[in-house]
């Protein structure tokens, strides 16, 4: 395993990764505003790679963005799923190369991430973990049930609070913590009773309610990393943050690490990161409290007029994207993929969704545009 540092390492590793694939890339996108990495992933299927985008249903004000992705990908060939909407968000960011290296992240593909906020990112070639991640995305794809008996392999809701709860329960000197928001009453308990116990815990982020513990702000940038390092010597890096919703209601990914060159990468990131910083973060107020930490991007009135003014062209327009998606397809990987059952129910998940969206979102956002009393 090794250990990718944001903002030092910046956007190269993932292109390289992305450069490398010879036979496929399946990439979990929650969201993506790097035109960088959109153009890899492009170039890959202008060269016959088989690439698949797992797109989020929805996150924070950027649902027609979503959407706007989409309709790019499947215009340049690229094979579009989108995850289901039981959960409350599918917030987890992997990528597979060639099924034989798996990238984990705790950052969005997004410039805020990437250039401006501390993160981390796992890569791996163990075979457990490359198994798992398949079947995740296969399942996510095909909005199955996912299960896992690998104990690295951390997913929420599947096994995250039972993995990170015991992860936490064996520390035995130390335990150093990113976390945006820590709320969750079970994990404090648990933190609370590992720093009794003598456990020397330092946590970079916030935490919800009076602790015994030491608690400081990150100086100097934005955090977004989920992060624990365990007595020097294991480490978890993924997007859960410990709370109750992104343990509990939504997808979320991470890895437990244990090579010791990887753990020492983040053990020194983290010191040097403390080293800078001594002021006590202010506990959060309360677990309905918005994520600030996450940017804004609400629409303005002309933006939604807009937006309602283009719909009946894109919906006109949708039929020939996904015709010419599907002649590039066939160009870039043979008639065969005609005949691929995945493809086929995912192409028609796509088109049946964007078309009952696309007319749900513009009915209200005209309503939305409407003068009080107007709407009906």
């Amino acid at each position: 395993m090794r250990i990718i540092v944001e903002p030092a390492d910046g956007v190269a590793p993932l292109l390289a990764a992305i450069n490398r694939a010879r036979k496929s890339v399946e990439v979990a996108i929650f969201r993506l505003d790097r035109k960088d990495i959109e153009a890899a992933l492009i170039a890959a299927a202008a060269k016959g790679v088989r690439v698949t985008a797992l797109i989020a249903f929805a996150n924070r004000g950027g649902e027609q963005r979503l959407r706007q992705l989409e309709l790019r990908f499947l215009d340049a060939g690229i094979i579009v799923a989108r995850t289901a909407d039981d959960l409350i968000r599918y917030h987890g960011k992997y990528i597979l190369i060639d099924r034989r290296v798996l990238y984990v992240l705790s950052f969005n593909f997004t410039r805020l991430d990437i250039d401006h906020s501390r993160g981390f990112g796992v890569f791996t070639s163990r075979p457990d973990c490359l198994q798992e991640a398949v079947k995740l995305f296969r399942a996510d794809c095909m909005r199955t049930k996912f299960a896992t008996k690998v104990e690295k392999f951390v997913v929420s809701p599947v096994n995250s609070r039972r993995v990170l709860g015991t992860f936490l329960k064996q520390a035995k000197h130390q335990l150093l913590i990113y976390d945006p928001k820590i709320s969750d009453r079970e994990m404090l308990g648990i933190l609370q009773a590992r720093a009794k116990a003598g456990v020397e815990v330092k946590v970079i982020g916030q935490v919800s309610g009076r602790v015994s513990f030491d608690v400081h702000k990150l100086a100097g940038m934005r955090l977004h990393t989920r992060t624990i390092i365990r007595d020097e010597r294991h480490a978890f890096v993924g997007s859960q943050s410990l709370r109750p919703a992104e343990l509990d209601s939504r997808r979320e990914v991470g890895l437990i690490v244990q090579v010791p060159r990887a753990v020492k990468k983040l053990v020194d990131t983290f010191n040097a990161d403390w080293s800078r910083t001594t002021t006590k973060s202010a506990p959060l107020p309360s677990e309905s409290a918005d994520e600030s930490l996450e940017e804004s991007t609400a629409a303005s009135p002309k933006e939604i007029a807009k937006a309602v003014g283009v719909f009946t062209k894109e919906l006109q327009s949708l039929t020939a994207t996904v015709k010419k998606a599907v002649r590039q397809a066939v160009v870039t990987a043979g008639d065969d993929v005609l005949h691929d059952k995945d493809v086929k129910d995912t192409m028609k998940q796509v088109v049946k969704q964007a078309v009952k969206e696309a007319v749900k979102d513009a009915v209200n956002d005209a309503e939305a545009a409407l003068p009080p009393g107007r709407a009906e």
